[in-house]
């Protein structure tokens, strides 16, 4: 389940149609977390931190049409799916993942979006945390609402078990519930 729908499902006159063969684009949502430059540091090996870490170190920008955010060259910042995807365990099998992958016309222009553990889980429930960093030597606007990544659906075979990461159950990009 994605919700809200992404619309329209076929492509009306040539104009934009957000599914394609084997995959359906997501939208970027209208909060952003750029982390910030500071004396601070996190060990990798250390559990269940992390979340915390990135929030107490980090700013939030509210987008809007009006007041886009410019993604400067070698800028990493965190994001979020406006859609919130669900793939449940309940409904027998086979069961569903999903990967969640940039998209082309994005990385032409040097945005990496999700670029590791693209992996959706079955038993999944949310929003999709963005790890993006423009590569690219220009400056990049990122506006609330736009195509900015592809959710590719996978069916897994055979008996599966949960095991929830530290971010399962997230609402917000850093990773907090």
């Amino acid at each position: 389940m994605i919700a809200p729908e992404p619309l329209p499902r076929r492509p009306e006159k040539g104009g934009y149609c957000p599914y394609d063969t084997h995959a359906v684009d997501l939208r970027l949502y209208h909060e952003i977390t750029v982390l910030q430059a500071g004396p601070y540091h996190y060990d990798m090996v250390e559990r269940g931190t992390l979340s915390e870490v990135i929030a107490r170190h980090s700013q939030r920008f509210t987008l809007t049409e009006d007041k886009p955010y410019p993604l400067k060259p070698h800028q990493f910042i965190l994001g979020r799916t406006l859609e919130r995807v669900e793939l449940p365990t309940n409904m027998g099998t086979p069961h569903l993942a999903a990967r969640i992958e940039g998209k082309s016309s994005r990385a032409r222009c040097g945005l990496m979006v999700h670029f590791t553990a693209p992996t959706v889980h079955p038993g999944w429930a949310g929003p999709l945390t963005l790890e993006m960093i423009n590569l690219g030597p220009m400056t990049l606007i990122l506006r609330p609402g736009m195509p900015i990544a592809q959710l590719i659906i996978e069916e897994v075979r055979g008996e599966i078990f949960l095991n929830p990461s530290e971010f399962h159950g997230q609402s917000t990009p850093e990773g907090l519930v």
